[in-house]
C-alpha cells in the first residue's frame, strides 16, 4: 500500500491543486494520521513550491474545547487568526489541501446551540476568505485519510486494525489510485473526460428546469438560472491552471435558481454536520426555500443548521452522480460528505459557487443573487441518489430523459 499511498500524495500535488513553481500550499491534516501530508509536503516541495504549510486538527482537543469553553469563548476569532488568514489566502494565494477525516461522532451529546452559535460566528468573521475557493480564486482539493474512529463507525464488524486498513484501501480504490503512477494518471485523464462530455451535453442544452422522481417519495422541480454553467471534475483557478477540488470525484454540478425549488426531497444517505449524524430526513420546498422538515435522527441538529442564516434554507447546487459509480458499488456508508455525495446525486442547503453562472467568479453577492445565485454562510451537501432515480430536463416544454434508473440516460 505505501507506494499508492506515494502516488495518492503526487495525484494530489500534480492533478489536485496543481502545483506551479514558486507557489505556497497550505495543508490542513488530522494529526493522528500525518502520512499523507508528510508525503503531500515532499511532493510539493519537488514540484517547486516556494512553502508548505500545514495546520493541525485533533478531534480530542475539538471536543474537549466546545466541552469546556464558555460561549463567548467560542465564539470569539482572534486578530492573528485572520491576519494568517489574510497572509496565507488573500496575500500568497496558498494553494488550499484539506485532508478531511473527523469522526462522524465527534460531537454527539454536547450542547447543540453553543456549537451551532459559534459555527456560525466563525463563519461570518472568515467569510471574506471563502470566496478564494468558492470563487476558484486559488486552488483547493478535498481528500482523505482513515483514523481509528471513523474506520470504526465504517467497519464496525472489524478490529481496530482491519477496519484502519480496509478503509484505507477502499480510499485509495475509489480515488483510482494504483501503484503504477502512470495507471493512476491515466485513470485520471480518462475520468475527466468522461465527465467533461456530460457536463458539455448539459451545457449546450442551457436547460430551463428539472424534475426529480424516486419511489421513495422524491418529486420535486427544479428551475436553473440562466447562463448556467454544469461543472465537472476540473475547474480552473484566477491563473487559469486547471485543478481537481474533490478526490474521489464522480459528479457534475451546478447552482439551480435558488427560488425556484418546489416539492419534496426525501434524503438516500445519512448526512454529518458540527459532529453529529442526521438520518432519515427530508425536505419540503416552496418558492425555493425550505417550509417544512423532518428527521428521525438527529432533527434537532438539521433545524440548527437551517436556521443559520437567510440563506441557509434555500438551495446552492444540484449535482448529478451515477448510481453505478466506484463509491457506490462498494456498497460502503462511509459517513463522510466526500465520498458519500461522491456515490449518489445530491444537493447542498446554502451558499452556491459563483462559477455555476457565466461571470459570477467576478460578480458581488448582491448580483449574484439577482442572477438567481444563493448565498450563505453554510454550504452543506446531502445525498438524494437511488437505483430507481429519475431526472428529465426541460427546454421550452420538450422533455430530455437524463437519469433513468439511477443512472445517466445522456
Amino acid at each position: 500500500m505505501d507506494k499508492r499511498i506515494e502516488n495518492f500524495a503526487k495525484l494530489a500535488v500534480e492533478f489536485g491543486v496543481n502545483v506551479k513553481d514558486g507557489e505556497d500550499v497550505l495543508i490542513t491534516s488530522p494529526v493522528e494520521n500525518p502520512e499523507l501530508a508528510r508525503l503531500i509536503t515532499k511532493a510539493a516541495y519537488e514540484k517547486g513550491a516556494r512553502n508548505v504549510s500545514i495546520d493541525w486538527r485533533d478531534d480530542a482537543i475539538t471536543r474537549l474545547t466546545y466541552e469546556n469553553q464558555d460561549q463567548e469563548t467560542l465564539n470569539e476569532v482572534p486578530a492573528w487568526k485572520i491576519e494568517k488568514l489574510k497572509y496565507q489566502i488573500a496575500d500568497k494565494k496558498s494553494n488550499r489541501i484539506s485532508i478531511y477525516a473527523e469522526d462522524p461522532d465527534l460531537l454527539k451529546g454536547l450542547d447543540e446551540a453553543k456549537i451551532s452559535e459559534a459555527v456560525r460566528e466563525n463563519s461570518k468573521a472568515t467569510k471574506e476568505f471563502v470566496k478564494y475557493t468558492m470563487n476558484d480564486i486559488v486552488s483547493w482539493l478535498v481528500i482523505s485519510v482513515p483514523t481509528k474512529k471513523w474506520a470504526a463507525k465504517v467497519f464496525p464488524d472489524l478490529s481496530e486494525y482491519e477496519a484502519y486498513d480496509k478503509l484505507w484501501d477502499t480510499i485509495l480504490d475509489v480515488s483510482r489510485v494504483t501503484d503504477s503512477w502512470e495507471e493512476t494518471k491515466e485513470n485520471w485523464s480518462n475520468h475527466i473526460e468522461t465527465l467533461e462530455e456530460k457536463a458539455k451535453y448539459l451545457n449546450d442544452h442551457q436547460f430551463d428546469k428539472v424534475h426529480y422522481e424516486s419511489k421513495n417519495g422524491t418529486d420535486l422541480w427544479v428551475k436553473l438560472p440562466k447562463d448556467h454553467i454544469w461543472m465537472s471534475a476540473g475547474s480552473k483557478n484566477a491563473k487559469g491552471d486547471l485543478f481537481i477540488p474533490n478526490m474521489p470525484t464522480e459528479e457534475v454540478f451546478t447552482a439551480p435558481q435558488y427560488d425556484g425549488v418546489d416539492g419534496r426531497l426525501v434524503a438516500s444517505k445519512p448526512l454529518v454536520y458540527n459532529g453529529v449524524v442526521i438520518n432519515d430526513f427530508e425536505f419540503t420546498f416552496q418558492g425555493g426555500k425550505v417550509v417544512d422538515f423532518d428527521a428521525k435522527e438527529g432533527k434537532d441538529t438539521l433545524a440548527k443548521m437551517l436556521d443559520s442564516d437567510e440563506g441557509s434554507k434555500n438551495l446552492g447546487e444540484i449535482a448529478l452522480v451515477p448510481y453505478d459509480s466506484p463509491i457506490s458499488n462498494s456498497n460502503i456508508l462511509f459517513y463522510n460528505t466526500l465520498f458519500d455525495e461522491n456515490a449518489s446525486c445530491h444537493f447542498a442547503l446554502g451558499k452556491a459557487y459563483p462559477t455555476c453562472v457565466v461571470g459570477g467568479a467576478e460578480l458581488e453577492d448582491s448580483e449574484l443573487k439577482a442572477r438567481g445565485i444563493n448565498d450563505s454562510l453554510i454550504h452543506e451537501d446531502f445525498m438524494v441518489g437511488t437505483s430507481d432515480l429519475k431526472i428529465t430536463a426541460y427546454k421550452n416544454e420538450e422533455e430530455y430523459p437524463i437519469f433513468v434508473d439511477g443512472n445517466w440516460a445522456i
